[in-house]
């Protein structure tokens, strides 16, 4: 008799230095995820670059995969998690920043949306805010729990100061479809908003109104750094971002509704 194999979700963490020390936080969040019968999780770290600074701290778990970038060399938290991509050999990839926590449940509830609908190509969550004292703080303008239509998550980044109406850091996506829109974007900083906003142009998604993760604040992150607000990087990185996703929303491509995750699908390519 042959061995059961089951259905994977990969999930993907870009880290460099100063953020492996949450690793452990990470991985028991990831532990304490319970799945339905028949699928599993794998967890791929993908160092930016390569250093002595991570390796300490990656958990010893046979799910767990650790690799390196070039050494000396870091192109970024976009580079590390399409590089990861490698080894993501399941149906969905589910990002995972090294410093944030998953909720119980999360991973279980996203999934069951995107296998019990086709049309819908990822998925997302509310988000709170995990402060240096343990506390907790949301905000407001979450949209309604339930589908969000191609096109509205461009329409209301533009018209609310480039501030996505969903968490780009809570996505769990097809990875049929991440691979064909490139991974994330070869940019310094904004590279998830660019694959959000991408996505929303090419296929229907979710938001669970539910709470699926703890977003850590802390003085060493990188959206934190005088770099990531520079202005005229700032105003770059938007403009290209908004560009992609035009252009993906012009060229009239979507989800093939029937994709099964993995690279197969019975439904058309083009919108009617």
């Amino acid at each position: 008799m042959s061995a059961v194999v089951n259905r994977r979700v990969i999930v993907v963490t870009a880290i460099h230095g100063p953020s492996a020390p949450f690793l452990p936080e990470a991985h028991a969040s990831l532990c304490a995820q319970e799945l339905p019968a028949g699928w599993e999780w794998r967890w791929v770290i993908q160092e930016d670059g390569r250093t002595e600074d991570v390796r300490p701290y990656v958990p010893d778990d046979p799910r767990v995969v650790f690799r390196q970038g070039r050494h000396g060399r870091q192109g970024g938290p976009g580079v590390a998690r399409t590089m990861a991509l490698a080894h993501a050999d399941g149906a969905y990839v589910k990002v995972l920043d090294a410093d944030d926590r998953l909720t119980p449940g999360a991973l279980a509830r996203d999934l069951a949306v995107l296998e019990a609908d086709p049309s819908i190509g990822w998925a997302t969550s509310r988000v709170l805010d995990l402060l240096p004292d343990g506390s907790t703080a949301g905000f407001p303008g979450d949209p309604a729990h339930g589908p969000i239509e191609r096109g509205a998550v461009l329409d209301f980044w533009k018209a609310n100061g480039f501030r996505a109406q969903v968490h780009p850091a809570t996505l769990l996506v097809r990875r049929d479809l991440l691979l064909a829109l490139g991974g994330w974007m070869a940019l310094p900083a904004s590279e998830d908003t660019g694959l959000l906003l991408a996505l929303g142009g090419v296929s229907r998604g979710w938001f669970s109104a539910e709470v699926g993760l703890l977003y850590r604040k802390w003085e060493g992150q990188e959206t934190g750094q005088a770099a990531h607000v520079d202005p005229a990087e700032r105003d770059a990185r938007m403009a290209v971002v908004e560009a992609r996703a035009r252009a993906l929303t012009a060229f009239g491509w979507s989800l093939p509704e029937g994709s099964d995750g993995t690279g197969r699908s019975d439904g058309p390519h083009e919108r009617p």
